[in-house]
């Protein structure tokens, strides 16, 4: 599925929409994505500002679900934990850049070529309008080649492994 077509489905899950949270760029080669929340009564708090779980929840998607069309199919990516430091109070929309480079893939698909598990980690800025920090997030991701199961085909896609 092309990158437009797939941002525009994915603001529709119910998790995104329903919080505010919007992928509002996503590139063609999934190397990049922007996400923001946009306040709303619903995910603020008693302080005017962005409620902490929305902001976390904005980082949430970003890394895995890059990485993991950047991988294609005989990946699994998954995040696999999290953490964020609030530095000041967000309010209005915020955004989250979330950057792959071309190196940083290689480095995955190395350490993963021999069906290794791979954990990287990844930090992303939420920002403000103004384009203050407003919160850092560290994401590690969990990243291993997907082993072939019975009943799958073998490379030349034509013979079925045996189990």
């Amino acid at each position: 599925m092309r990158a437009g077509l797939l941002r525009r489905v994915i603001n529709l899950w119910p998790p995104l929409y329903g919080s505010g949270i919007r992928i509002t760029r996503l590139s063609s080669d999934f190397h990049e994505a922007e996400i923001a929340l946009r306040q709303t009564w619903l995910n603020g708090n008693r302080h005017g500002a962005h409620f902490g779980g929305s902001l976390f929840a904005m980082t949430d998607m970003g890394y895995a679900f890059l990485l993991g069309r950047i991988m294609g199919p005989d990946y699994a990516v998954w995040d696999k934990s999290g953490e964020i430091d609030f530095v000041a109070p967000g309010r209005g929309t915020v955004t989250a850049l979330f950057c792959l480079s071309a190196e940083r893939v290689a480095e995955i698909r190395e350490a993963t070529r021999d069906g290794a598990k791979y954990l990287p980690v990844f930090d992303v800025d939420v920002l403000d309008s103004a384009g203050a920090l407003v919160a850092r997030a560290r994401r590690t991701l969990y990243v291993r080649k997907r082993r072939p199961t019975a009943g799958s085909l073998d490379k030349a896609g034509d013979r079925p492994i045996s189990g």
